[in-house]
């Protein structure tokens, strides 16, 4: 805890930072001095009567996740351009002070738990979880805080994985997705433009293979144990269908999941592939398309940094993945969460609301937000995020299309991942010439 300052009013904040689909990294707890009461509780012991100063700061504490080796540099040290985000956040914003800790992921779980315990519950919370803290009464909605603005700024689809019963509890903060890359000389060798529909991709696949006489795998599937259900995504959301239907019931046999998973078999039948998609996984995807061995490879953001490192010179672009004529695009989102926190004994509850809303509008500021997101190696989860980088990167503006179309795993049921191997199975049974529907079906019985 911190210590107490005289004429400060202390909103409790705390802000933690997370990496899903697989992000973590070694983190640091800082000590915390456990007899110092907050503020705002030394607040309500006051005669009720008792003026505020009109100097009055409120006081937040937030909790950062440990993303990398720079976090803790970024905003307590001197990352932030020789500053820190702390200090130019007060700098900004004289009436608010930030008491922030950075903490490994490997703690941050026990540290929130332990706050929550003991009474002293975080003002600003950054984690992948948020739905047992909303079920628990713990978190403000974020209504009560977050400006229109900064709202409407936020791409819809992961407003929507922190909401229940039409209430948003948590913001995004940073998010990882897929992006269809393609070999920018290849095509430009070959004549011929990226592929929007499955009609076009065949047509594309169909002159790769013939230029280069079958040296170049046109296309990369990875339907293998590390990630078949990926796959599975790419083609029946794009084909309109998914791992379940519009009510949220499992639907993995639909019509629109056959035909999907039947044209992506076809385009394995036809040589356009890569040779052994039910062991080929992911990473040889991406070591063939750094290799210049392959030229189209669905892969995350961070894959220009992985060609590089594996010594690669690849001209890449990326591009929304193609869809069935007349369906949308759609990618995997992964995203990490931030939230506020109630505090009943807060003594002005209108300006510690306000004074979160000021902390994430900062956050989210383009000039602050991107570069600490690229830094961390994530995408942006706000329009403008995207749209500033873009002022660097032409071709980074194809993300406003991607994240704007992402959806997610149907992680919050309890038979994902039983489900999630099946179809995997599934899939390899059909690459061995199986039936695709009878494969789905046998899926979707054991869930029936």
């Amino acid at each position: 805890m911190r210590k107490p300052v005289a004429g400060i009013i202390t909103a409790s904040m705390i802000v933690t930072m997370f990496t899903s689909y697989g992000y973590s990294s070694d983190k640091n707890i800082l000590s915390v001095e456990p007899l110092v009461m907050k503020k705002s509780a030394l607040e309500s012991m006051l005669p009720k009567n008792t003026k505020k100063s009109a100097d009055t700061i409120t006081e937040l504490d937030v909790i950062i996740c440990e993303y990398g080796q720079n976090t803790k540099d970024w905003f307590l040290g001197s990352g932030m351009k020789g500053s820190n985000f702390v200090s130019k956040f007060e700098e900004e914003n004289p009436n608010i002070k930030l008491n922030l800790d950075v903490v490994s992921w490997s703690d941050v779980y026990d540290e929130v738990d332990k706050r929550i315990k003991s009474g002293n519950t975080p003002d600003i919370l950054n984690i992948d979880i948020y739905s047992e803290y909303a079920e628990d009464g713990l978190l403000l909605p974020i209504k009560d805080y977050c400006p229109t603005k900064l709202y409407n700024d936020f791409f819809d689809p992961f407003l929507e994985q922190s909401a229940i019963d039409d209430t948003v509890w948590a913001l995004p903060d940073l998010a990882s997705s897929r992006a269809l890359y393609c070999n920018a000389d290849i095509f430009k060798e070959v004549g011929i433009d990226y592929p929007t529909t499955w009609t076009e991709l065949e047509d594309v696949c169909s002159k790769i293979k013939d230029y280069y006489n079958g040296k170049i795998y046109p296309w990369g599937i990875d339907m293998t144990t590390d990630e078949g259900q990926a796959a599975f995504s790419y083609y029946t959301w794009g084909n309109g269908g998914g791992f379940v239907d519009d009510k949220g019931k499992w639907a993995v046999n639909s019509s629109e999941n056959v035909e999907a998973l039947e044209f992506a078999l076809g385009l394995v039948e036809k040589g356009y592939t890569n040779p052994k998609p039910a062991t080929q996984t992911r990473y040889d995807l991406q070591d063939l398309f750094a290799e210049g061995k392959l030229a189209m490879v669905i892969g995350p953001n961070q894959l220009p940094a992985y060609v590089e490192k594996k010594g690669g010179n690849i001209n890449m672009v990326p591009v929304p993945i193609p869809a069935a004529k007349g369906k949308k695009s759609s990618s995997i989102g992964v995203m990490d969460r931030i939230m506020a926190f109630k505090d009943a004994n807060a003594p002005d509850q209108d300006a510690r609301n306000e004074a979160i809303g000021q902390f994430m509008t900062f956050f989210f500021a383009p000039e602050n937000y991107t570069a600490w997101v690229e830094m961390e190696g994530f995408l942006p989860v706000v329009k403008s995020g995207v749209k500033y980088m873009t002022k660097y990167d032409t071709s980074f503006g194809a993300w406003l299309d991607i994240l704007d179309n992402c959806k997610f795993y149907p992680t919050e049921k309890t038979e994902w991942a039983q489900v999630k191997k099946d179809i995997i199975a599934a899939e390899q049974n059909a690459l061995n010439g199986n039936d695709v529907k009878k494969e789905l079906d046998k899926v979707q019985k054991k869930l029936n």
